[in-house]
């Protein structure tokens, strides 16, 4: 026969386990169904300060609009500024018009025939006819000088048609160039 104490011990253990289940299913919370969470007021943040304006990009300069020197070109014995000169300087004088601190210097030339008085006055009246000619255009005279090299700066050295035709012209440069670099 068993004894009292034996049976007890055995039963001790077991007795044991029981009541560490039932206090651990005891002590867990009942789960509450999410439908039924209220959830909790959080405070409002402040507003966050407003945003700085941004700098305005400053607008890059407009680009410096370039002066071309420009040659017209005269025939014998003539002033008479044609439809190919009249071209040539209605562009130079929209250049010049958007470059106000430019002045103009208008260089009259003739070929090698001709006295060099005679080519000297020549000279002069075909820079005068370009100088009249950007002032009806909108220029200012002020803005224009003229000066007459007559025969003594030829473009060309030759002593025929094509180079007396090369330097019967007038250049019409930045006062700032150096004279004779105007190109055709």
């Amino acid at each position: 026969m068993p004894s009292f104490h034996s049976e007890t011990a055995r039963s001790i253990p077991m007795v044991a386990v029981a009541l560490a289940l039932i206090a651990c299913a005891q002590s867990q919370p009942t789960p509450t169904p999410a439908a039924e969470t209220k959830p909790v007021a959080q405070p409002t943040p402040p507003p966050a300060p407003p945003a700085a304006a941004p700098a305005p990009a400053e607008a890059p300069p407009p680009p410096v609009v370039q002066i071309d020197p420009v040659s017209i070109y005269f025939a014998f014995d003539s002033a008479d500024i044609g439809a190919e000169a009249r071209t040539a300087l209605m562009k130079l004088s929209g250049q010049a018009q958007t470059r106000r601190d430019v002045d103009l210097r208008i260089e009259g030339n003739c070929d090698e025939r001709g006295t060099t008085e005679y080519n000297l006055a020549l000279a002069q009246r075909r820079a005068d006819a370009a100088k009249d000619y950007l002032v009806r255009l909108g220029l200012a005279a002020s803005r224009i000088s003229t000066v007459s090299n007559g025969k003594e700066k030829p473009r060309a050295p030759g002593h025929d048609e094509q180079s007396w035709s090369e330097n019967r012209r007038s250049d019409v440069i930045p006062a700032t160039r150096t004279i004779g670099q105007a190109s055709r």
